[in-house]
Formats: structure tokens, C-alpha cells, sequence
């Protein structure tokens, strides 16, 4: 059964400079078309006005970018297709100085409880440098905003290792993030994606990352610094006071079903992964010719969800459960990958402990080459039924 939908709205009102999703400028007569878009996708889906959900996720892009009016009209198709109210978290995402009293109030009056903002480094030049429209002080205006109308579950990211940044100015960084005393922090490296400006200064030799040791310190600050303030990491890149964590994204690392919805959104159904058309005209008029604007669909076998059972559960601190493994696929953990799980104990990148294999200190920053052991031959999966 599908618990958890991801709802994208694509606009912006600047383009940053290292985003590779599937993002617009905002333009107010293509917002309209596209949530009647997005409408009739929803509808394609969602038989029965007001299925429940366990989780839901309005991302982007910027989702407080529409106007109020727009806002109002997307709150309310959601308030039709799923049940709200019995929502274990209800999620947007925002930009600072997006957020008025106005916006503020509708997302209350709607059922929002959590909101995710993206405030990425507190340093008005380089906020400007990497091509973001918000400056510090309005991180500090919307915040309050959002308490002051009885918000408390408020997360904010932040980007290190981004280009020049020193050890120190990240400290600065995080320092500042934790003065708001929030209870959940995310925080990812820098990665360079193509189709992008970031990519371009890159390829030209314009632009330079921080050495990947220096990218280590940072990661290890950030843990530290995380734990010394009560907030506990859970996944490789979020961190959370207790009960706080994020429940939609848990519904990604434990492998769980959820719809993709909107332009290049990704889906996960049963047996499938599906991938939105991305280009908003295609999106736009495939959705309201049929609800299904589909560019692409992967079966998703047994060999796959063993793989991805793994790969993505050991993002989590908890790492996998044998038990839960055995009761999800009918295998045994060991039988399947116990060479892998001896050799990556061997070089001290994974540990055990009360039936979970999770990743040490040192295997996180080794992620993808622990991953990769995790891969599957179908001899061995013929091997192990």
C-alpha cells in the first residue's frame, strides 16, 4: 500500500547556481496551468477523495514562491485527495523571504505542520556567489514568523565544502544554524551536476572546490557539533532532536512505496519506479490529456529491492535489520552478502550490533565504496533461494 506522495511545484524566483531539479522561473499564468495540470495527475491516482497518508511532501523548486492565491488553490487540491488530518507530517519546503504572515497562515489553516527551509550557508556574499536570492537576515524574520504562528517543527539545510570555504567559515556556519535551536538540521556537500553554472565555471577551471580533506573536516565537525547539541544524526546527511526526525525521507531510506507527482517527479509503486516527464510544456500536456505524464518506468525485481534495501538503509545511523530483511524478502542476510559483511568489518567501514549492520564512523565517509558491495550477481541470488 502507498502511504507517502511527493507533490513537486517547479518555480523559483531565481535560478541557484549549483540546483540541478527540475525548476522554472516563476511566471503567474504557467503556475495556473500547471496545478491544473498537477490536478488532473492527482486524480489519476487518487481514486477516492481523501486517502490516507502517512506522509506527505511539497517540494521544489519553491513551493512558497506562488503567490498566495496559488498557494491556496494547491493547499486545497491536496486537502481534497488526501487526508490531512490523520497525516503523521505534513511537509513543505520554503525559501527564506518567501514566507509572509499571509502564506504563513494558509499553510496553518491547511494542515501543514512541518517546514523545511533552505537556507544553505549564513554569509550574505557567498549566498550571493552561489546565486541564492535570500540573505541572512531573512532567515531570522521567517523563523520568527513561523513561531509566532505556533510552528515549532521547522527544519533548515545548509551546503559545505562550497567553493573558497574554509573550515572556519562553515564553524561560523553551523554555529549560527544551531543558535536557532531547531530539531532537525540537514546538511549536504556540494556536489557539481551538469546543466548547471556551477558546472560550466567548473569545466572552464573557474571554479574550485575545497581538497576532499578539507571536505572531511567539515563532516566531522558537523557531527561533532551536531552531538555536542543534543541533536542526533540518523541519516548520513540529517539530524534530528529525538522524534523529530523526518518521517517522509524515512520512507525513502527504509524502502518504502510512495507516489512521485509533478513535473520530473519520481515515483516508487509496487514492482516499479516511475520518472515524470521533466520539460513543463510536455508535463503540462501529457497530464491534461490523460493524468499520466510518465516519461519512463523500471521494473523493480527481487535484485533490485534487495539491493536498494541496502543501499539505502545503511544511509540510516540504525543501519538494517536482519529481522525485518528476513521478514520483508524471505532471505537470509548473511547467506546473501556474509563475504561483504566480513569484509567490510575487516576494514572497520561496518559494525553490528543487536541485529542491525550499520555503517562506523569511518564507513561513512566510504559510503559509495561500501554500496558497491552490496551489488548482486543473479547466480548468487539463484544460490540463495
Amino acid at each position: 500500500m502507498v502511504q507517502s506522495v511527493y507533490i513537486h511545484i517547479p518555480f523559483c524566483q531565481q535560478i541557484c547556481h549549483y540546483c540541478d531539479f527540475t525548476k522554472f522561473f516563476y511566471n503567474e499564468p504557467l503556475v495556473d496551468e500547471y496545478l491544473d495540470a498537477l490536478e488532473k495527475e492527482m486524480s489519476t491516482y487518487i481514486n477516492d477523495p481523501k486517502q490516507p497518508m502517512k506522509t506527505i511532501f511539497v517540494g521544489g523548486g519553491t513551493p512558497t514562491a506562488l503567490n498566495s492565491s496559488q498557494l491556496e488553490k494547491l493547499l486545497k487540491m491536496i486537502d481534497k485527495y488526501f487526508e490531512v488530518g490523520s497525516c503523521e507530517e505534513y511537509s513543505f519546503e520554503a525559501n527564506p523571504g518567501d514566507l509572509d504572515d499571509e502564506k504563513i497562515k494558509l499553510l496553518k489553516h491547511y494542515g501543514v505542520r512541518r517546514i523545511s527551509m533552505g537556507v544553505q550557508v549564513f554569509d550574505d556574499d557567498m549566498l550571493e556567489f552561489i546565486g541564492r536570492v535570500h540573505r541572512v537576515k531573512d532567515v531570522y524574520q521567517n523563523v520568527n514568523a513561523l513561531k509566532k504562528h505556533g510552528f515549532q517543527n521547522i527544519s533548515i539545510d545548509l551546503i559545505y565544502s562550497l567553493p573558497n570555504q574554509t573550515l572556519e567559515h562553515f564553524e561560523r556556519t553551523l554555529q549560527e544554524a544551531l543558535s536557532f535551536q531547531l530539531p532537525h538540521y540537514s546538511a549536504y556537500s556540494l556536489q557539481i551536476e551538469p546543466k548547471t553554472v556551477f558546472y560550466q565555471r567548473y569545466k572552464k577551471g573557474k571554479l574550485h572546490k575545497p581538497p576532499e580533506e578539507a571536505e572531511a573536516d567539515m563532516y566531522e565537525l558537523l557531527t561533532k557539533q551536531m552531538e555536542n547539541h543534543g541533536i542526533k544524526q540518523y541519516e548520513i546527511s540529517n539530524f534530528a532532536k529525538p522524534g523529530f526526525e523526518s518521517r517522509h525521507n524515512l520512507t525513502y531510506w527504509n524502502n518504502e512505496h510512495y507516489y512521485g507527482m509533478g513535473a520530473g517527479a519520481h515515483g516508487y509503486l509496487p514492482g516499479k519506479r516511475t520518472v515524470n516527464l521533466r520539460p513543463l510544456p510536455a508535463y503540462v500536456k501529457q497530464a491534461l490529456t490523460d493524468g499520466k505524464p510518465v516519461l519512463h518506468t523500471e521494473p523493480i525485481g527481487l535484485k533490485e529491492q534487495l539491493e536498494e534495501e541496502m543501499f539505502l538503509g545503511l544511509r540510516k545511523r540504525q543501519g538494517v535489520s536482519k529481522q525485518i530483511f528476513q521478514e520483508k524478502y524471505g532471505r537470509n542476510i548473511d547467506q546473501l552478502y556474509g563475504d561483504a559483511i566480513k569484509q567490510l568489518k575487516n576494514k572497520g567501514w561496518i559494525t553490528e550490533k543487536s541485529g542491525f549492520l550499520r555503517l562506523t564512523s569511518e564507513g561513512l565517509l566510504f559510503g559509495n565504496e561500501v554500496f558497491q558491495e552490496f551489488l548482486l550477481s543473479d547466480e548468487t541470488l539463484e544460490l540463495t533461494y
